[in-house]
C-alpha cells in the first residue's frame, strides 16, 4: 500500500476494533440506552466507522460543528466541508449526559456502534450530539454485497493490482454516454485507472430504479475500453448539492485511495482552489454535447462551430421511458436503456391509483365498484378495490372516528395502495378522506411508484343527506355521531383533482366512461 496516496490528513481512522472488542461492545450494549438511526444516519455512521470520513473519530462536538458550518474548518484548523453530528428528538436528548455511553442501532435493531457522548445542544426542538465512536460492526447490506468495499478493502485491491493513479467518479444517477465519454477521456488523459463509485448510501423509495441503475453501471463497465476499471458502491448519504457536498465526496475519494475525482454540479473554477489543500486532482464535469461528425461527446466549450445534439434532460428520459419512445444510442448504451425500461415500463404497464374522495353518500363506492368491473372487463390489469367500509372492517377495525384515527385510516389505505401500484396493479380507493394534507401525503406515497388520479365526487351535501341510506346524517344531526364529516367536522375540498364528478347530475355509466377516457388520455389504458 506504500505507493498509494495517503488518506486525508495522513491517517485512515477506521473505528472498528478486533473481533473480541466488537463482542465486548455488543455485550455492553445490552445495558445501554439505544438510539435507532434513520437510513441516512446509518450511512453517515458507516463512513465514520469504516474510515471513509477520516480523520473524524466520531460525531463533531459543537465547536467543530459550528466552525465547519461557518468556515469549512474544524476547530483545530483542519479543512472539512460538511458538519457531521447525530441529530435526535428532544425526548431522547433530554435523557443524555456528558460521558454517557449510548448504543447506536439501525432500523432493524442491529447494534452498530457505541457512542460516548461528548457534548449535545438543542436545535429547533431537536438535539445534536457530538462524541467519539467505537464500531461493533458495519451495517448489513443484502444488495450487491460483492460491491460493498471499505476504504481498507479498496486500498488493498488497488495495491494488489498495482494501481497508483486512480480516477473516481461517484454518480447518483444512471450513467449515460456524455458522462461515460468524459470520464473515460479523463482517465486516459491522466493515465489513471478508473473507480466507478456510485452513491448508494440510502435505499431510495423507488427500489426498482436503484437496482436498474446498478445493473446499468455493471453493463457500462463491461464494455469499457480502459485497461483497468473497477466498480464499488459508496455508502454516502445525501448532503445536498453544491460545493460543500462535492468537496466531501473528494475527501471520501482520497480516503478510498483515489488521486483524481470527477465531481458534478460544480465548475472547475470553483474546485481548483481546493485541489492543493485536499491533495488530489479535482475535475468538474462540464456541460456536454454530442458531435455527430466525430461520433462522440465533447464539453460544450470545445464544440464551438460544430454541429451538435443537445443532451436529453432527466425529465425527457423519464418521459420517453414512460411512453415507450426511443432513447438514441448516441445518448445511452442499449444495456442501460434496457435496465431502465424494466424500472420504468410504459404507462399501460405501470401501476395506477384512482382515489375517490367526497362526502358520505356522494356515490364514491358505487362509482368505484362500477369502475372496477369495467376495468376487469377490459382485461390486462389486476384491479383491487379498497372501499372505505371494507377497509374499516379488515384493516382498521380497531380505529375510531376521531380526526387522528380517520387520518391514520387514510394513510393505511394509501400505504396498501402504494404497494399495489408498486407492483403495477390498479388500486381503486373510495374513502371520505376529508383532509387535504392527508390526501397530499397519500399522493406523495403513491406517485413514487406510478400514477395517482384524485377524483372529487362533488355531490352536494344536501343530495348526500337526502340519500342517507345508512341513517348517518340523521344520527349526526341528532348529536348521536360525533365528528361527522360535513355536519360537525369539515371537508376540505380538493383544489386541483384530476377529475370532479357530481353524481346528482350524471349517471354512473357516464361517470365511469369519463374516468376511463381520462385514464386512456394519460396513457394508462391502451
Amino acid at each position: 500500500m506504500n505507493n498509494l496516496i495517503p488518506p486525508y490528513a495522513d491517517k485512515l481512522t477506521a473505528l472498528i476494533g478486533t473481533p473480541e472488542r466488537q463482542a465486548a461492545l455488543k455485550l455492553e450494549a445490552r445495558d445501554l440506552v439505544s438510539i435507532d438511526l434513520t437510513p441516512r444516519q446509518t450511512a453517515d455512521l458507516e463512513l465514520l466507522i469504516n474510515g471513509g470520513y477520516s480523520p473524524l473519530t466520531g460525531y463533531m462536538n459543537r465547536a467543530d460543528y459550528d466552525s465547519v458550518a461557518a468556515s469549512m474548518r474544524l476547530a483545530d484548523g483542519t479543512f472539512w466541508p460538511v458538519p457531521i453530528a447525530l441529530e435526535v428528538t428532544g425526548k431522547i436528548g433530554a435523557n443524555l449526559a456528558q460521558g454517557a455511553r449510548v448504543a447506536l442501532r439501525d432500523a432493524e435493531g442491529f447494534m452498530l456502534a457505541v457512542l460516548t457522548v461528548g457534548d449535545f445542544w438543542p436545535v429547533d426542538g431537536k438535539v445534536r450530539i457530538g462524541g467519539t465512536l467505537e464500531g461493533a460492526g458495519l451495517p448489513q447490506h443484502h444488495d450487491f454485497t460483492e460491491l460493498r468495499q471499505t476504504p481498507e478493502d479498496m486500498r488493498r485491491q488497488f495495491a494488489r493490482r498495482g494501481w497508483r493513479r486512480i480516477l473516481a467518479y461517484q454518480p447518483e444517477h444512471a450513467l449515460f454516454r456524455p458522462q461515460y465519454d468524459f470520464i473515460i477521456e479523463c482517465a486516459r488523459s491522466h493515465e489513471a485507472s478508473l473507480l466507478l463509485h456510485p452513491v448508494a448510501g440510502e435505499m431510495p423509495a423507488d427500489e426498482v430504479e436503484y437496482f436498474a441503475r446498478i445493473h446499468g453501471y455493471e453493463a457500462v463497465l463491461a464494455r469499457s475500453t480502459l485497461a483497468s476499471t473497477t466498480l464499488a458502491l459508496l455508502p454516502l448519504p445525501d448532503h445536498g448539492g453544491g460545493l460543500r457536498a462535492a468537496l466531501l465526496k473528494a475527501i471520501v475519494a482520497r480516503n478510498y485511495g483515489c488521486t483524481h475525482v470527477v465531481l458534478e454540479g460544480v465548475p472547475d473554477a470553483e474546485l481548483t482552489p481546493y485541489s492543493a489543500g485536499l491533495g488530489l486532482h479535482l475535475i468538474g464535469l462540464p456541460a456536454m454535447v454530442y458531435v455527430e461528425a466525430e461520433g462522440k461527446h465533447l464539453p460544450t466549450a470545445k464544440a464551438h462551430g460544430l454541429v451538435t445534439q443537445e443532451m436529453l434532460s432527466a425529465e425527457e428520459v423519464h418521459r420517453r421511458l414512460e411512453r415507450g419512445q426511443e432513447i438514441p444510442e448516441w445518448f445511452a448504451f442499449p444495456e442501460v436503456v434496457a435496465a431502465l425500461r424494466r424500472a420504468y415500463p410504459p404507462r399501460p404497464m405501470q401501476g395506477v391509483c384512482i382515489f375517490f374522495t367526497g362526502f358520505s353518500g356522494s356515490g364514491k363506492s358505487t362509482l368505484a365498484k362500477a369502475l372496477m368491473v369495467r376495468l376487469l372487463e377490459l382485461g390486462g390489469r389486476q384491479v383491487t378495490l379498497l372501499d372505505g367500509d371494507i377497509v374499516r372492517k379488515h384493516l382498521s377495525s380497531e380505529l375510531g372516528f376521531s380526526r387522528e384515527h380517520r387520518d391514520l385510516n387514510i394513510r393505511r389505505i394509501g400505504y396498501v395502495a402504494s404497494e399495489i401500484v408498486k407492483h403495477r396493479g390498479v388500486a381503486i380507493c373510495a374513502p371520505i378522506a376529508p383532509y387535504a394534507a392527508t390526501r397530499h401525503a397519500v399522493r406523495h406515497m403513491i406517485e413514487q411508484y406510478g400514477g395517482f388520479f384524485e377524483i372529487h365526487v362533488a355531490t352536494p351535501i344536501e343530495v348526500c343527506e337526502s340519500r342517507d341510506r345508512k341513517g348517518l346524517y340523521a344520527k349526526a344531526r341528532a348529536g348521536l355521531v360525533k365528528e361527522f364529516t360535513g355536519v360537525s367536522d369539515p371537508y376540505e375540498i380538493p383544489e386541483s383533482p384530476e377529475l370532479s364528478i357530481d353524481t346528482s347530475d350524471i349517471g354512473v355509466d357516464e361517470a365511469v366512461q369519463r374516468i376511463l377516457l381520462k385514464l386512456e388520455r394519460e396513457g394508462y389504458l391502451r
